[in-house]
């Protein structure tokens, strides 16, 4: 069986700027056979290794195609990713059709029922319990799943950690919990801070490397905010202007919570 041939960008096209460097994205050294070219952040792909990292993101759910390079976090537009990883009709139909999915999924909160398989929004963003009316009309009687493990719910509610169901978890409160801690290299007065954070606006969790400043910009709300004490960065500033300055509240411990995403 034949595999079908690689992406090359054509060098004499005018619109893609072809460079002698690296493919930075070449995660696992396939060595992709195509000229090198430069997204719109500077960043060099090739259109197969930015397919890959692109299908990538949206198998993690995201919605937005954000460069991994370090300290960039520059959003491609999707004209942009699409023009640059040579998509085919195939792949573009594949690309926005996930794309929508994941966006209707981060900004109405909906999942897909477990019961029906038709996609719910959460009324109370704060009950893991949730009611599914098509099913509800079907079976005769109350259905309700758990938002968080996916399976019909078992237990007393409301609840916001667990339901009953054997291996029932928060695997974000656990990472959370679990995570190592990161040496902040640049700040000062940082000896201890979790190397994740869930984000203070929106609850997305977010990695430092400890390399950059204190303060990090969410890739989900783009609210930033201070790694270290996690008030959002511009009441952080009130009382400390350095960046790079220990907090005036300290360090806030471990998150034991998820912060809910209040949308206006």
């Amino acid at each position: 069986m034949n595999s079908k041939p690689e992406k090359c960008y054509d060098p004499r096209d005018p619109t893609i700027k072809c460079v002698d460097a690296e493919d930075e994205f070449d995660f696992g050294c396939e060595e992709f056979k195509s000229p090198r070219a430069r997204m719109s952040c500077g960043h060099v792909v090739t259109p197969t290794s930015l397919t890959k990292y692109c299908k990538y993101l949206l198998e993690k759910g995201e919605s937005t195609f954000v460069c991994a390079q370090f300290g960039c976090n520059v959003e491609w537009p999707y004209e942009e990713v699409r023009k640059m990883a040579l998509l085919t009709p195939e792949e573009k139909e594949n690309f926005e059709r996930i794309l929508a999915a994941n966006a209707f999924k981060a900004y109405f909160d909906s999942k897909l029922c477990p019961g029906c398989k038709y996609s719910v929004t959460r009324k109370v963003e704060s009950n893991l319990s949730v009611r599914c009316q098509m099913c509800t009309a079907t079976k005769g009687r109350t259905y309700e799943f758990c938002w968080q493990c996916l399976r019909e719910w078992k237990g007393p509610q409301p609840r916001t950690d667990r339901c009953d169901n054997e291996g029932c978890c928060n695997d974000s409160l656990k990472t959370l919990r679990d995570c190592p801690y990161a040496i902040f290299e640049n700040v000062k007065g940082v000896a201890k801070c979790p190397f994740i954070r869930a984000c203070p606006t929106c609850g997305i969790l977010v990695e430092h490397t400890g390399k950059q400043c204190k303060n990090i910009a969410c890739r989900q709300c783009k609210v930033e905010f201070c790694f270290v004490c996690l008030k959002i960065t511009t009441e952080c500033r009130k009382t400390n202007t350095d960046y790079y300055g220990p907090c005036s509240s300290g360090i806030a411990p471990r998150q034991t919570s998820i912060p809910v995403w209040q949308r206006n």
